[in-house]
């Protein structure tokens, strides 16, 4: 780092108590916007203002914000002005259309919607991995847009790597359990009312995943839906190599829909290069954001994930090889990537211009 820029950090470096930011969440009444403001609540992001911003059909909703309630606006250029960070939460298409416009009125940009995560300057992240791998980015005063790491690239890498920390992995095979809340709100409707056309025997709606996905787990979607379950297994394994490095022990991974509501599960099997003791698996896994269950009554599912922020796990011998074990896991997809895509922002703001400071 330049002493010329090594002094332009340090003299926006303010106690954080000093400090406050406007926040606009574009896509506000979606899932994950409405996660990100939870979030935002939550870690007592020192924001002074957050602006909620979507499309026509939300424009005038109420929605909480902490101990506030404000209006949904609309998505215009004008909203942008004067704002330090802008949370993308929004489908991909409306966030092509507006993050420059967000960037070129100042704000810094964290995305959710996975759609900027081609352009040139922008940079796959996960704060998690970054402690766990010790190698925090280096401070910029105009940062690219950060995407959000899928939440299933960022806990698979978390388990991974801090079993590679302290054993030689030889093999890793995931088989992952995907919720129809990774579709939004629609997808959640429309497993709802195939479950309840099925037991009425009605016809079943297929707008989002275009084939039958209550009572049944499937591989693959209908032709007609997007995007595919190849596409997005494509992503988690790009993610992971991001956020784990190019080097890193990259497992197969197999992406199956299943009729859940709410939540990621996974089955992880890894194999050591000597027989596994699962005390010490346990020790090894157990830490920050990883919850290590003991008793059958605590086992990880997608129920008692929901709204925590810590991955559940549990552990159990593989019969058929010494040296292998499975990984029981569970996680709050919409909560992990909301509190991902607020730790971007809160590495951002060390050398952020205070413009939005309280006098």
């Amino acid at each position: 780092m330049s002493s010329d820029f090594k002094s332009l950090v340090e003299s926006h470096m303010e106690p954080a108590r000093s400090r406050f930011y406007r926040v606009a969440i574009v896509g506000a009444a979606s899932l994950k916007g409405k996660e990100i403001a939870d979030v935002l609540s939550d870690r007592n992001f020192p924001s002074t203002d957050v602006k909620l911003l979507d499309d026509d059909e939300s424009l005038g909703q109420l929605e909480a914000v902490g101990d506030e309630v404000t209006f949904i606006q609309n998505v215009r250029a004008e909203e942008f002005h004067n704002v330090d960070f802008t949370f993308f939460a929004s489908d991909a298409e409306c966030a092509h259309k507006t993050w420059k416009t967000a960037r070129a009125a100042g704000s810094a940009i964290v995305d959710l919607s996975y759609a900027l995560e081609d352009e040139p300057e922008a940079v796959v992240r996960s704060p998690w991995l970054e402690r766990q791998l010790g190698q925090s980015p280096a401070p910029e005063l105009q940062p690219g847009p950060a995407v959000v790491a899928h939440p299933v690239a960022v806990v698979l890498a978390l388990l991974v790597e801090r079993l590679r920390k302290r054993a030689e992995v030889g093999r890793a095979v995931a088989t992952v359990f995907e919720p129809a809340s990774e579709h939004g709100q629609k997808g959640m409707d429309e497993l709802h009312e195939q479950t309840v056309n099925l037991l009425s025997f009605q016809q079943l709606p297929k707008d989002v995943f275009d084939i039958q996905v209550a009572f049944n787990m499937v591989s693959r979607y209908g032709d007609k839906s997007a995007p595919t379950l190849a596409t997005t297994e494509n992503r988690i394994l790009r993610h992971y190599s991001k956020i784990a490095g190019k080097d890193a022990l990259v497992p197969s991974l197999l992406l199956v829909q299943a009729p859940i509501f709410h939540g990621h599960a996974l089955a992880l099997n890894v194999e050591l290069a000597e027989p596994a003791d699962l005390d010490r698996i346990t020790q090894w896994l157990t830490g920050e954001h990883v919850h290590v269950t003991q008793g059958a009554e605590e086992a990880p599912s997608n129920l008692n994930a929901a709204g925590q922020s810590d991955v559940q796990v549990s552990i159990r011998p593989d019969g058929a090889r010494p040296s292998g074990f499975w990984l029981w896991v569970a996680f709050d997809n919409l909560r992990i990537a909301a509190a991902t895509a607020v730790e971007c922002a809160e590495t951002m703001a060390t050398t952020r211009p205070v413009r939005g400071k309280v006098q």
